[in-house]
Parts: structure tokens; sequence; C-alpha cells
């Protein structure tokens, strides 16, 4: 696959943690508000820039767009946000709970993206995708990076543990404990030779920031084109940032579910018929630990849920993943879930927030029924995508999360 170097936008050393912030899709309006509160550097001014406006503006308002550049250029007129010299290849290393990855931050192609180069595994919504398209082409530039794995190629780790000798370029702990460490890479030709041997690379983290890196180069492409005929793929613009990670240094946690209700049946009545969909017992832990098996919350208490193996096609990628046995044996026929990227009726929550969070929106009466998942594997993510088929919604939550404001890469 393809990778390339850029003249990366990003904090001087001395703003770094306060340019820092979390990507702008794990943080809702209000959370992103308080979080940027007093701290005008913060990257969610850019990134989620309607928390700049009164709430009564819609997040998708013009003035929103216009906003977060806007913001974008202060930062930079400031000098918050400098243009680094030359083309640029990146390590970064992140480190969480005593777990390290360490990937290769650079640009993708959008033909790549388009070939299944880069592979996807994730459904995406229309919606979000013209609200990240118009956020590119408005700030020209892509704010956010992209977080991809591979199968582990050994030529690109002889080159890494030597680069991480020299000093870092940033090395800060995020709020949430995080260590994350920068090292500007300044021979980026040994890297792109690296990875031009790895034959394909998985979305990991960012499927609305790929897709709408395609669709925004596909529009400039077609506007240059009836300008100044010639021009097409060779464009900055049809490169976008992301971070490449090694598959063996990756970790899933669960997705887990909330359910509004019952569906007009008793406890005991949900009970009873998870009863007949497998063997069903007291938990003595709420995480499951093993696949096809769900720990269920409902008034007050913790149930395990255990599929027969028998039942299951392992043949099958994507209908054996335990979120598809979910949606299959209890969201659907039990509980009368219908489409999971549409049901006003279930929410999800990213295991991070442990089962506490479950046990709380349960226990508050906002929801009537809780399951802690059993996470995804990254072996299972890559079969579905090389099968060429697609997950379940909210199937895979990565942690730790790419920071935002690190790498900004303009066109």
């Amino acid at each position: 696959m393809r990778l390339s170097a850029f003249r990366a936008l990003r904090p001087t050393p001395e703003f770094v943690t306060r340019v820092a912030a979390p990507p702008y899709d794990v943080v809702s309006r209000s959370e992103a508000s308080r979080l940027a509160e007093g701290n005008p550097l913060s990257f969610l001014h850019i990134g989620r820039a309607e928390i700049d406006l009164p709430d009564h503006v819609d997040a998708y308002d013009d003035r929103v767009y216009a906003r977060a550049r806007e913001n974008l250029e202060r930062l930079v007129g400031e000098g918050t946000l400098v243009r680094e010299a030359a083309p640029s290849l990146y390590l970064y290393r992140l480190v969480m709970g005593g777990r390290t990855q360490v990937g290769v931050m650079g640009c993708v192609h959008v033909d790549d993206y388009e070939r299944d180069v880069i592979r996807k595994h994730e459904t995406t919504r229309p919606d979000k995708e013209d609200d990240r398209t118009r956020h590119v082409l408005t700030l020209g530039a892509h704010a956010e990076p992209v977080l991809l794995t591979y199968r582990g190629a050994p030529a690109v780790d002889r080159l890494a543990e030597p680069a991480m000798l020299a000093a870092p370029l940033y090395d800060f702990a995020s709020p949430d404990g995080v260590r994350h460490t920068v090292w500007r890479l300044p021979e980026p030709a040994p890297w792109v030779e690296a990875f031009a041997a790895v034959p394909c690379a998985y979305v990991a983290d960012g499927h609305h920031r790929s897709a709408s890196a395609w669709r925004a180069a596909g529009q400039r492409r077609a506007a240059d084109r009836a300008s100044s005929p010639g021009t097409g793929r060779d464009e900055e613009f049809n490169w976008f940032p992301a971070a490449l990670f090694p598959a063996s240094q990756l970790a899933i946690l669960a997705y887990n579910r909330v359910v509004t209700d019952l569906g007009g049946q008793s406890a005991s009545e949900v009970l009873e018929r998870l009863g007949r969909i497998g063997r069903l017992s007291p938990a003595r832990d709420p995480v499951p630990r093993q696949p096809a098996s769900f720990c269920i919350y409902l008034e007050g208490r913790w149930s395990l849920l255990e599929l027969p193996e028998s039942s299951i096609d392992r043949g099958d990628p994507v209908s054996s993943l335990d979120v598809s046995l979910l949606e299959a044996r209890v969201l659907g026929p039990l509980l009368g879930i219908g489409d999971q990227r549409t049901d006003k009726r279930i929410d999800f929550v990213g295991g991070i927030r442990g089962t506490a969070e479950l046990e709380r929106r349960v226990d508050s009466g906002e929801m009537a029924l809780a399951v802690s998942m059993h996470p995804t594997t990254v072996s299972e993510l890559m079969a579905v995508s090389d099968a060429g088929r697609m997950m379940p919604p909210k199937s895979t939550w990565f942690e730790p999360k790419l920071l935002s404001g690190l790498f900004v890469h303009t066109f």
C-alpha cells in the first residue's frame, strides 16, 4: 500500500497538551463544550465548532463549518499550530494500562480506499459522511487521522526500534492517563518502501473520516477537471492522514448495549424466554469470559446467557460474531429491536465505561435492560473485511484513541 510523507500542521511542544483533544465522534456536544471550556486552544473548537455557537444552532449549520475554519486559521495565525518544514512521517506511541502500541503516522491514498487496499468492516451513515465531507472541504484540511491496522511487517519493526531512541517531539499524558509519545522521522523513504510491501490495511477506527476523505477528493477532482483539464489523482487532496498500527498490538473493548424497554413484557417473561435461547444462570461476573455468551442486567441482577456452540456456523465470519448472534437471537426476536442503526430503543456504551455505567443506566430507570458483551477480536475484524462483508453497527471499540490536533493535513 502507498504511504506518503506530508507537511503537517502541528502544535508547538509548549502548547501540545492544550491543543490535543479527544476525537470529534467520541464526545457529545455538551461533553465537548465542557472539555474545551476556558481553553481556546483545544482542538475541539475545530472538530466540534458548534460549541462556540448558541445551543439552538444545529451541528450541521453552515456557521459551524465556517467557525471551524476560522478557529483553525486563528491557531495558525497565533503560532499555536506550525507547519513542518519538510514532508515528514512520524512514529506515534500510545501506552495505556501497561499495554503499548506504536504506529506510523503518514498519509494514505483515496484510490487505495476505493480499490479495497484499505479495507472496511462498517457501513457508514450518510448524514455523518456529509458532515465530515463538508468539514474537510470547508477547512481545506483533514483535521483528524484514521486508525488503520495491518498484519505485521518485520521491515517496519526493524525501522521503528532505533527511531524511538531519539529525542521525541512530544511526550505527555492525556487526562485519561494514556501516555502519548511522538517522534518525527527525518528520512521517510525507507518507511514508504517498507509499506509498499504491505498488501492491505484495515480501517480500525475512522470509517466516516475515510469515506469523507474519499468523497471530498472526488468532489475536488471533478471541480478541478472542469476548470483545469488533466488534473486528477496526484494532487494533495487525494491523500488523508492515518496512523498504521500492527494488528498484534491493538486491543478491542466490548461495545455494550442498553435497551429502553422490554417490549411490553415483564422481566420474568424475558428471563423465561432467554432460558429457551441458551443456558441461563446467575452471573458470577458481569463481564462474559468467552464468545457466544452475554451478561444481561435486568431488575438489579446479572444473568449469564450461554449459546450452544453447535448452533453457531463458525464458517460465516459475520453471523458467528457475538454482536450478530445477539441481534439475531435476542434483540430482534425477543425484544423487537429492528435496525440497530436507526431504532431509538437501543443505545450503545463503549467498554471503556465499564459495567457500572450499564448498571447506572438501568437502575436510574433510563433503560430497562443492559447487555455486557464479549469483545470482537482484531482477527474477526480482518476476516470480515477480507470476505468483503460488513459487521453489524457498533461492533468494535478501540482504546486508546488517537488524539486530535497533533497532525493536521492541509491541501
